[in-house]
């Protein structure tokens, strides 16, 4: 499926196939295409927890007020990031740049982060939600569906997973085999509600 077709056909779906399964091969490709999202400086700091335990599943869906896709989906995966990438081993980040580009980088990436919670907690949601769309368009262009989640609670699913203290939990994603037709759009805003020229009025 094209770029274009894949954008037009995503819809956030709830019902899926429980007995499907991905192979390692398709879970392997739709991770390495999120691993190719961008991110500030390229800090890479998204960090995809794939559930696979039944048992932490259920768990999780208890937290999340008993919805289906978290246990039916095949994939279910809690988009993190942490928070503190940017001042573990950044050279990582740069490490197939020219000297005269890490000696430039390195040094600006320590300015923009450090001291400065709130742009780490910032940087962490756009690149999850980056991320997050990478699946979704991916899953879509393999012929399946996906469900961005944020109907949970946060500080239990946290304490299910082991979240580290300088890691952040984003959203969640359901990715799998639709076993219902979508109902049609909700309601889309006319794009002059959305559209600002220049700057608002």
């Amino acid at each position: 499926m094209q770029t274009i077709a894949a954008i037009q056909a995503r819809r956030s779906v709830k019902y899926y196939d429980a007995n499907h399964r991905f192979t390692d091969q398709q879970v392997d490709e739709l991770f390495s295409l999120a691993m190719l999202s961008p991110t500030a400086f390229n800090i890479q700091n998204w960090r995809f927890v794939n559930i696979t335990d039944p048992e932490l599943r259920q768990q999780i869906r208890a937290a999340a007020w008993d919805q289906a896709q978290v246990t039916d989906a095949s994939l279910f995966i809690v988009m993190c990031a942490d928070l503190k990438s940017w001042e573990k081993q950044p050279q990582r980040y740069w490490a197939n740049a020219e000297q005269g580009v890490q000696d430039f980088i390195l040094p600006a990436i320590d300015q923009y982060y450090r001291g400065k919670d709130q742009a780490q907690r910032d940087e962490a949601m756009r690149s999850c939600g980056i991320a997050t769309q990478t699946l979704m368009l991916a899953a879509k262009a393999m012929g399946y569906d996906s469900c961005p989640m944020d109907g949970f609670d946060f500080d239990t699913v946290g304490k299910l997973i082991n979240l580290p203290d300088d890691h952040v939990i984003a959203l969640c994603l359901a990715i799998g085999k639709a076993t219902q037709d979508v109902h049609p759009r909700g309601g889309q805003l006319d794009k002059q509600d959305v559209l600002i020229q220049n700057r608002f009025a």
